[in-house]
């Protein structure tokens, strides 16, 4: 464990709250991707299949319980609450995301660090969270007008992408049999995924003006 992980992951904790209060507070889940959520439950339920064979840490089992159980509930909320799920904008959230299950999964196929059944879904799950965003971003900038739950959660989760690209470096500079080249290579590309938000999103918090993307 190194800070740069920690604060990934606390980042990365702090965005699902966040997302989880706006649904729960404004019982609406007006401006969210359902696609980009259920992307999400297919990267952890994917990449945490060692809880039923490895015992790394309570807090890294802890963490990775968390992460099922939030995303799921995430599913569940926008899904299942009579209210909740009304609020969701069918019509905006078209990305056709099976395309990018079916690239992240021939990709894990090809490039991977052993060819098991764990290391292919963990590689799997790395390229898959590289690009779950996708529906997020396009949704958001359909729609144009985002709100600052929407955009914090955004934000939070570009944070923490940025957070583990600095541990991976970390660990490799400080850990001779570190090789999670994959990780590395992945968060970098979902962190430029990112950049047009970040930039839009600091020129509305320098004018303390509502977050707007253009159409």
């Amino acid at each position: 464990m190194n800070i740069f992980r920690f604060a990934g992951d606390m980042t990365h904790l702090v965005s699902i709250l966040v997302l989880l209060l706006k649904i729960y507070a404004t019982k609406s889940c007006s401006g969210i991707s359902l696609k980009t959520q259920e992307l999400y439950a297919m990267v952890f339920l994917t990449r945490y299949l060692d809880l039923f064979t490895d015992f790394i840490s309570v807090y890294n089992t802890v963490m990775k319980l968390v992460f099922i159980g939030s995303s799921l509930a995430i599913l569940w909320y926008m899904r299942m609450h009579p209210t909740v799920k009304r609020s969701y904008d069918k019509e905006m959230d078209t990305f056709r995301h099976y395309f990018l299950i079916g690239a992240s999964f021939a990709l894990a196929l090809l490039l991977h660090e052993k060819f098991t059944f764990l290391e292919i879904f963990w590689a799997f799950s790395i390229y898959l969270e590289a690009v779950a965003i996708l529906p997020q971003l396009v949704l958001l900038q359909r729609s144009g007008n985002v709100d600052n739950l929407t955009g914090q959660y955004v934000l939070l989760l570009g944070a923490y992408r940025a957070f583990y690209i600095l541990n991976w470096i970390y660990r490799y500079l400080t850990e001779p049999q570190f090789s999670r080249w994959i990780s590395c290579i992945s968060g970098i590309v979902q962190t430029a995924l990112y950049a047009d938000f970040f930039y839009y999103y600091f020129i509305s918090w320098k004018n303390n003006a509502k977050l707007q993307l253009p159409a």
